[in-house]
């Protein structure tokens, strides 16, 4: 990887390797914070975006990968996990569970591992791109890479 990356992507890339993953991290020209300016600068569907978004269920950090082209269902949600509640988490809660600022988060190279659920309405695309740890970079993936390398539940989470 070039030497220009940030910190968290470097992080990202190493635990991406050793995971096996082999998709190579890419840099935007542009902070790409939602899944619209991701896939508009990486030319490819809204869908094809995997959204790294951090909730808080019940105190606890938990991270659902969903499609650009979906909302989570926070309801649903807190079923799937038995919560009681699940929240949108504060950039606080996201940057002290993943060392990563929202815009940014990604799947893999958190400081602990957090639970996961991956929207299985990713696996409609061939490839997925998923934040790598900044808000500039991003990287190329597959649903079940991503169920693989993150210890995930795919889930139905709209």
């Amino acid at each position: 990887m070039p030497e220009k990356l940030h910190p968290n992507a470097v992080r990202v890339g190493e635990a991406l390797r050793s995971h096996g993953v082999t998709g190579e991290i890419v840099v935007l020209d542009d902070a790409a914070p939602t899944a619209a300016t991701a896939a508009a600068q990486l030319g490819c569907e809204i869908g094809a975006i995997a959204n790294s978004l951090i909730f808080d269920a019940d105190g606890a950090p938990l991270l659902v990968l969903t499609s650009g082209a979906h909302r989570v269902d926070t309801g649903l949600v807190a079923r799937l996990v038995g919560a009681a509640k699940v929240r949108r988490a504060t950039p606080e809660f996201v940057r002290e569970h993943t060392g990563q600022p929202i815009g940014g988060v990604a799947p893999v190279g958190h400081p602990a591992p957090v639970r996961t659920l991956v929207d299985t309405w990713l696996a409609k695309h061939e490839v997925v791109w998923a934040a790598a740890g900044h808000p500039h970079t991003v990287f190329p993936t597959a649903f079940d890479e991503l169920v693989r390398i993150t210890g995930g539940t795919a889930a139905e989470v709209e």
